[in-house]
């Protein structure tokens, strides 16, 4: 399995990544929608998880400019926000914008495991 994570904060990077790695995934990390564009160009990951409050382009428009690409360019990569922000009216921006899932900070290692493997393997 092959998971992208976007966050601004290498803290929270470093922990999703330790988390997943923890469970045999293959995790790929970058700082910022940039890099995780251009993530997409070399490889579609399984799942895609992304910070929304980032600078410069926040996980929303990053949502947005995935939407717009072809299936075989990542456009419908399963996509899950990692959020501080955790009110109702975030969690429907977030789906608005492309996400299937909204997950609150601080991390819940087994929440968001539960949220990957549902993306994953709808039952």
């Amino acid at each position: 399995m092959q998971i992208l994570v976007v966050d601004d904060e290498p803290d929270i990077r470093d922990l999703v990544t330790f988390i997943l790695q923890d469970y045999g995934v293959e995790v790929t990390a970058v700082s910022s929608a940039q890099e995780a564009l251009e993530a997409l160009s070399e490889s579609i990951p399984d799942v895609l998880v992304s910070d929304i409050g980032m600078p410069r382009t926040d996980g929303y428009m990053l949502m947005r400019e995935v939407r717009k690409r072809s299936p075989q360019q990542g456009g419908q990569v399963p996509a899950i926000a990692l959020t501080a922000y955790a009110g109702e009216i975030n969690q429907q921006q977030a789906l608005a914008a492309g996400f299937q899932m909204h997950i609150p900070k601080p991390v819940d290692p087994e929440a968001l495991l539960e949220a990957i493997v549902s993306l994953i393997n709808p039952s």
